[in-house]
C-alpha cells in the first residue's frame, strides 16, 4: 500500500492535538510503514457507559477517521469488561459501574453514532472482554504487580483525592492497568484519548515495554467546553450537542456557541483550513451560521443543513414556529381550575417555556405569548381538553395536549 509523504501525514495527524508522545518515534514509524507497505495499528478505546455520544466524543473519532484517510489501520476497543470497572478520569467521586446488559445495550446504540464520524466496514473492532472476562483473579493479581503505588499517586486526580481525603477505591487503582493492557493485547503502534487520558496511554507504553513490544505512541485531543462556555460538553450539564440529535436541532444549538470557542470548534470538528476561520471569526454570526452548516452537512446531509438554515431563519429572524414542536401534557401534578381547565401562566412555566408562573404572566402581560398564533395578554386565560400551540417569544413553543 503507498502513503503519502511523512510530512504530510504528521501536518494531519497534529492539527487541534494536546500531547504527543513521542514526536521522532511517530516519524519513524511513518517511515518504516512506508518502506514495508503495512498501516500503523490506531487503537482508540470507548466505554460503553452512556447510550449516546455528543460533539465532544467525535473529537477523537474524527482523529481516527484522519488515520484512515492516511491509510491506517483503525482499532476501536469496546471496554466491554472496564465500562463495568469505571474510568476515574476527571473524577472527583468513584463512578458507579455498570451491568454486562447495561454495557452491551450502551454498545449498540454508541456504535451506530460512531458510524456517522468513522467509515465502520473498514475498522477493526475488538472487545476486551476477550482477554478480561476470561482471566482468574491471580491473573488479576500479576497484572496489579507490574504498578507501583507511588506511581499511580502521580496521576493528578488520584492526587487531588488523596490530599482533600476523598475516598479512592482499590479498584480505581487497577483501571489504568486493565486499559494499558489492552494496548499489549492488540500490539497498537498508536493509543489516541482525551488529553484526560494521558496517564492511561502512558501506562500502555511501560506495559509494552515489560511486554518487550515497542511501546505505543500517545496522542491526546482537547476536551471540548459546551454551550455553556466553561465545563466539559456534558449531557448531564445540559451544555452539549448530541451526534444523534435532529438537523434542526444540531443548527439551533450550535448558534449558540459562545463567540470565544468558534475558533476552537472549526478546528475540532471541521476540516475548514485555519487560514479560513481566522478572518471568517471576526464575524461572530456569520461565522456561526458557517459552523452549524458545516457540521450539521456532516451529520445529515447538505440538503439538511439548508432546511435547517432555512428554519432557523424563519423561527429566529420572522418570528416563525419551528418544523419540530415539543409536546406537553398535564400530569396529576399540574394545577388546575375548579372547572378541571389548564391556567395558561400555569401550563407555560410546566411546559418549561418559562422559568416561573409569576415570569409566565409577566410575559403574558408583555405581549410575548401566543396561543395559536393570537397574541393573549389575559392572565387569566384558561384551556380545556383540546390541542394548542402556545409560543413565548421567538423561539420558545410547545404543542399542548390536554384531555380529561
Amino acid at each position: 500500500m503507498k502513503f503519502p509523504p511523512v510530512e504530510e501525514q504528521m501536518a494531519v495527524i497534529e492539527r487541534g492535538i494536546v500531547d504527543l508522545v513521542d514526536r521522532q518515534a511517530l516519524q519513524a514509524r511513518l517511515e518504516l510503514s512506508r518502506t514495508e507497505g503495512r498501516p500503523l495499528r490506531v487503537k482508540f478505546g470507548i466505554d460503553p457507559s452512556s447510550p449516546d455520544i455528543h460533539l465532544g466524543h467525535t473529537v477523537p473519532l474524527r482523529k481516527l477517521r484522519d488515520f484512515q484517510r492516511l491509510g491506517h489501520r483503525v482499532i476501536v476497543l469496546w471496554g466491554t469488561a472496564t465500562a463495568m470497572v469505571g474510568d476515574p478520569s476527571g473524577r472527583n467521586k468513584t463512578r458507579p459501574a455498570l451491568t454486562r446488559e447495561q454495557v452491551e445495550q450502551n454498545k449498540q446504540t454508541y456504535r451506530a453514532q460512531v458510524g456517522a464520524v468513522l467509515d465502520i466496514a473498514n475498522i477493526e473492532e475488538r472487545e476486551n472482554g476477550e482477554w478480561f472476562l476470561r482471566q482468574s483473579f491471580m491473573d488479576c493479581i500479576a497484572l496489579a504487580s507490574r504498578y507501583t503505588v507511588a506511581r499511580m499517586l502521580e496521576r493528578d486526580d488520584f492526587q487531588k483525592r488523596y490530599k482533600e481525603r476523598q475516598p479512592i477505591a482499590v479498584h480505581e487503582f487497577l483501571y489504568p492497568l486493565l486499559q494499558g493492557w489492552d494496548s499489549v493485547e492488540l500490539c497498537c503502534d498508536i493509543e489516541i484519548g482525551g488529553s484526560d487520558q494521558l496517564f492511561n496511554l502512558l501506562v500502555g507504553r511501560d506495559l509494552q515495554a515489560q511486554s518487550n513490544q515497542t511501546p505505543q505512541i500517545c496522542l491526546t485531543m482537547p476536551l471540548l467546553e459546551g454551550l455553556d462556555g466553561s465545563q466539559k460538553m456534558s449531557k448531564s450539564l445540559n451544555n452539549s450537542i448530541g451526534v444523534a440529535e435532529s438537523a434542526s436541532q444540531q443548527f439551533g444549538k450550535l448558534m449558540k456557541v459562545p463567540n470565544e470557542l468558534l475558533a476552537k470548534y472549526f478546528l475540532l470538528l471541521t476540516d475548514t483550513p485555519t487560514a479560513v476561520v481566522e478572518p471568517l471569526v471576526q464575524n461572530p454570526l456569520e461565522a456561526k451560521f458557517a459552523l452549524a452548516a458545516a457540521i450539521v452537512t456532516g451529520f445529515h446531509g447538505n440538503d439538511a443543513a439548508m432546511a435547517a438554515r432555512a428554519e432557523y431563519d424563519r423561527v429566529h429572524q420572522r418570528g416563525g414556529l419551528p418544523d419540530e414542536l415539543p409536546e406537553w401534557s398535564p400530569n396529576q401534578d399540574t394545577r388546575r381550575t375548579a372547572d378541571g381547565r389548564v391556567a395558561l401562566p400555569t401550563g407555560i412555566a410546566a411546559a418549561g417555556l418559562a422559568p416561573s408562573t409569576s415570569d409566565a404572566r409577566r410575559l403574558i402581560q408583555g405581549s410575548g405569548v401566543r396561543v395559536d398564533g393570537v397574541v393573549c395578554t389575559d392572565v387569566n386565560a384558561a384551556f380545556g381538553q383540546g390541542t394548542y400551540v402556545v409560543q413565548v417569544g421567538k423561539t420558545r413553543a410547545a404543542r399542548w395536549i390536554i384531555r380529561d
